[in-house]
């Protein structure tokens, strides 16, 4: 075992699982204060340390619009936040410039500056500079991605009449894949005519002629400069026209004299680019390409790393070769000695930094809380974020970059917390089935106090992903439930991130099936210590944790009452077909629904062609044009329950990719969701009738 789990499971042994009484003063949530609730976010901390300035974003029931103030604080607290307005408007996009100066956007579009010391001053125009490309370090060129156009294939020509007929077509017609993505219009643009671009040398002030660096006949991205502005370090996908081969992005560099240097060519995909300070490193971040996976029919889906290479050559080095978690995009410090980046761990998000030649990552910030949105100074000597916790909204915070004098800047939501008073939470570790170790995350009912006689029901809320994770932050359905007399268990089951590669891919070829135990184990764990009744339980979640829960209900039909799936798929063979991702199929299930071996998975896992004899009270929650998850996998399920004389419905938001979006269609779904708990899972020693059955 790796370890993090080590750890885990030596605090399963150690802990006294205790019973906190809940904190009592406001009142419970209410669905009506989803509009009351604001967001604070995007902190950016000025170059000099200074200052951070920050959004504060506020729902509108109205017009289901968001309203968005930019405010501004001083790192050390020592005066109160400061709104940002021009023209007695609200601004946005903040950000800074090299020289101090706030800048944001107005409600035109305009963009502006002003000195964070005189904010009354008037504000002055930004330069109009909308010349593309990346400048470099002298700042005499630009680097600029061009698109180059393809010879276009000649059209076969038509007959008077059969243009006629052409003309009178309604429909669509293709014949190319991918032909849909979720979130954009159907079907998708074939991927075969898209231009290439290269990369031309543009001089920084206009004049002259772009000079073509390059002509590998792809397209090009993250484009930087070495700091001694004669090397551009690129990416680039030789797969980028492929109908049949996934994206996979080299490295590569060139000169200012065209000389272009492939650096890999191995399978793996490079993302995360730049140099160090000195020039002396690239960095990068390193994980298996799709492709590489399936041709060698692995059993896990391999490491992310942060890797470092020397610029001038040589093999390169995995900076976190002995760091079990995933490495993103990471910033190097001024020095070159360090470089700093976040990543989860367990239920947690930190900042770690490490040593590039050294490989010793260390973990900076620390606590049971979520850092968001990490900003640093230049001088790499303060950082700015947010932070997430499940019983208060985010806020701002700053600390030194060794995490030193921390401080919290902002206190947004003091009026909201004084009449409301969230629900208490605990943080659960237990074993599953087979031993292994488990982390989860239990929301107390609102008043709920330790030794009471009452027995209350109990939602588990399961992650999407699968490879993601539930962790520290206020979400507010899940405070609804729990301000509504439910304990809600929040899983971190096998397939989770930060808890290591082993534990990642745990479910590799079985999805449903170990996490599912894992989540089962998590129910039983907590029945035995809390006032649960085992008769109540319900099961809910969004994409993958729609598709678990799907699966829990069907495998396990006696252990779930009722469930709300959001966005679930049910039959793998035919998902393979509509999705827009048929390679987490062909990864994961071992390939393609016609050969032997992933059939077999596919039918195995699926719940739908599984569903016989469930028992669960169903509703499913759908966007119409969900090309990730598409509807058919809800639909499918849906019928199966009214065919069994289960209770189940469907609510399709009409325009919906994958993510319903929209306050209306929020609260929506929220009070729907709420009232099919309060009917099939809240009510004590009520049997369904016939009729609802």
């Amino acid at each position: 075992m790796r370890r993090l789990i080590r750890c885990l499971t030596a605090a399963i042994a150690a802990v006294i699982v205790a019973q906190p009484v809940q904190a009592q003063g406001g009142r419970g949530l209410a669905l009506g204060d989803y509009y009351a609730l604001k967001s604070v976010s995007s902190p950016r901390i000025s170059p000099d340390g200074r200052w951070v300035t920050y959004t504060v974003s506020t729902r509108v029931e109205e017009d289901n619009s968001t309203l968005t103030e930019t405010w501004l604080v001083r790192v050390d607290g020592s005066d109160d936040p400061e709104r940002v307005r021009h023209r007695s408007q609200d601004v946005s996009s903040p950000s800074w410039s090299d020289q101090g100066r706030l800048r944001f956007e107005d409600s035109e579009g305009e963009r502006w500056s002003v000195d964070p010391d005189r904010l009354d001053d008037a504000a002055t125009p930004e330069a109009d500079d909308d010349r593309p490309g990346v400048l470099s370090p002298n700042g005499e060129w630009r680097a600029v991605v061009t698109d180059i156009d393809r010879p276009t294939e000649p059209k076969l020509e038509l007959t008077a009449f059969e243009q006629r007929h052409a003309e009178r077509f309604e429909g669509v017609q293709f014949d190319w894949y991918p032909f849909v993505r979720d979130g954009q219009d159907f079907p998708l643009p074939d991927r075969r005519e898209r231009n290439s671009a290269e990369i031309f040398l543009v001089a920084a002030d206009g004049s002259g002629e772009p000079r073509q660096l390059t002509t590998l006949g792809l397209r090009p991205g993250n484009v930087s400069w070495s700091p001694d502005g004669q090397t551009i370090l690129f990416t680039a996908d030789e797969n980028v026209f492929s109908e049949l081969l996934y994206a996979r992005t080299d490295l590569f560099t060139v000169d200012l004299d065209g000389g272009l240097t492939r650096l890999t060519d191995d399978g793996f995909t490079y993302s995360g680019v730049s140099f160090s300070p000195d020039g002396e490193w690239i960095s990068y971040v390193r994980s298996f390409g799709t492709d590489y996976i399936i041709e060698r029919k692995l059993d896990h889906g391999g490491p992310r790393d942060l890797y470092v290479r020397p610029a001038s050559g040589g093999d390169p080095i995995n900076a976190t070769a002995d760091f079990d978690l995933d490495a993103r995009t990471p910033r190097w410090a001024p020095d070159g000695r360090h470089m700093y980046f976040t990543t989860g761990i367990g239920g947690a998000t930190h900042v770690f930094r490490v040593a590039p030649d050294e490989g010793d990552v260390k973990q900076v910030t620390t606590g049971l809380r979520r850092i968001q949105g990490l900003s640093i100074d230049h001088a790499f000597e303060r950082m700015a974020y947010s932070v997430g916790y499940f019983d208060r909204p985010p806020e701002i915070w700053t600390a030194d970059i060794d995490g030193g004098n921390e401080r919290q800047l902002t206190d947004v939501h003091a009026d909201f917390l004084a009449e409301v008073t969230p629900s208490g939470s605990e943080r659960i570790l237990y074993q599953s089935f087979d031993g292994t170790a488990i982390e989860g995350f239990l929301l107390y009912p609102y008043g709920y106090l330790e030794g009471g006689p009452e027995e209350y029901p109990l939602i588990v809320v399961n992650h999407g992903g699968p490879h993601s994770a539930s962790g520290y932050g206020f979400n507010f359905k899940n405070q609804l439930f729990a301000a509504n007399g439910y304990f809600v268990f929040l899983p971190n089951f096998r397939s989770s991130t930060g808890y290591g590669d082993e534990f990642k891919w745990g479910t590799w070829g079985a999805w449903g099936t170990k996490d599912g135990e894992d989540a089962l184990a998590g129910v039983d764990h907590l029945i035995e210590r809390y006032p649960i009744d085992r008769d109540r339980v319900g099961s809910t979640g969004h994409s993958y944790g729609g598709i678990l829960t799907n699966w829990l209900i069907t495998r396990y039909p006696d252990r779930f009452r009722a469930a709300v799936s959001g966005a679930g798929a049910s039959n793998w063979t035919s998902n393979y077909a509509h999705s827009d991702v048929a390679r987490t199929k062909e990864l994961e299930f071992f390939g393609r629904p016609w050969e032997p071996r992933a059939r077999e998975i596919m039918i195995r896992q699926s719940a739908y062609l599984n569903s016989g004899g469930v028992q669960a009270a169903t509703l499913f929650v759908h966007g119409e044009v969900d090309y990730r998850v598409p509807l058919e996998g809800a639909i499918q399920l849906y019928t199966s329950l009214k065919k069994q004389g289960v209770p189940a419905e469907l609510i399709i938001y009409e325009g919906m990719a994958h993510g319903i979006r929209g306050h209306w269609n929020n609260v929506h779904r929220m009070m729907n969701e709420l009232r099919w708990w309060e009917t099939y899972l809240k009510p004590v020693g009520r049997e369904l009738t016939s009729g609802e059955r």
